[in-house]
């Protein structure tokens, strides 16, 4: 019964007219008067930011807001993965066989995830991370290992919350949503770096121009909160075992080694 009544509201508070309602509010120049109690209610680190709060023009602005240079150091090592958000460790864990990762109870195939079954057979035996955006969190995505981009593309169309109630009762909203997709090849290998759209606002924009892209720099961002999830080749990767799921982590953190 939770889950059908969940996914009605979610139904009814997805539709085209009310998406547009919150962006336009959240660009607004009415919604800036709301940035300093949403700073409050989520304790955003306002010490980090670029330029200070009474700046901001919109909530929307304030949400996407820059980081001060090198509050970020991006890992150094020369075979480093690091994280692409600041977020927390939702799920990770080895690609099976049967194409399914487990979120929240819940198996997603990749096969739909990539909306290509030949193209997750390549991913099979790799391993997958999933990392949690919270409204908190600073929205930017950077790129997680030096490479060339081989393909990019966009799926999906409604967006289902991403949050931990999303995860257990929309309708498999990792491999659904909205989201845009971006593989990257390192020295032979490949990761896919997958954004998934958060409920109301489909919008991920990209920000790198380039093929090339450089670790550590910054590719995309989302303008609401959302979730980035990692599939990483067999035999390309090695995840940091110290990291634990729940565990928070940085844009630039190592989160393991790229294997040549």
């Amino acid at each position: 019964m939770l889950k059908s009544i969940y996914r009605l509201a979610i139904e009814l508070t997805n539709h085209k007219f009310s998406s547009m309602a919150v962006k336009h509010f959240a660009s607004s120049k009415l919604s800036k008067r709301f940035i300093p109690s949403f700073a409050k209610v989520y304790n955003i680190n306002t010490e980090e930011m670029q330029e200070k709060m009474d700046t901001f023009p919109t909530l929307q602005q304030f949400f996407i807001r820059n980081l001060k240079p090198h509050v970020r150091p991006i890992d150094s090592g020369k075979n480093s993965v690091v994280s692409p958000v600041d977020a927390v460790i939702e799920k990770k864990g080895a690609i099976t066989d049967s194409l399914q990762i487990r979120a929240k109870g819940i198996d997603y195939s990749v096969g739909e995830m990539l909306s290509d079954p030949e193209l997750a057979k390549k991913y099979m035996g790799g391993s997958y991370m999933v990392l949690y955006l919270s409204p908190s969190h600073y929205h930017k995505i950077h790129t997680p290992i030096s490479g060339n981009v081989t393909k990019q593309w966009t799926l999906g169309g409604k967006s289902y919350p991403v949050n931990q109630m999303g995860l257990k009762y929309g309708k498999e909203p990792l491999a659904k949503n909205y989201r845009r997709l971006t593989e990257i090849e390192h020295d032979g290998k490949h990761v896919v770096v997958v954004k998934v759209g958060a409920m109301f606002v489909n919008s991920i924009e990209l920000t790198h121009e380039s093929e090339q892209l450089v670790k550590g720099e910054e590719m995309a961002y989302f303008s609401f909160g959302s979730t980035v999830i990692l599939l990483f080749e067999k035999d390309g990767f090695m995840m940091e075992e110290s990291l634990k799921e729940k565990e928070e982590v940085k844009v630039g953190q190592r989160i393991g080694t790229w294997l040549s």
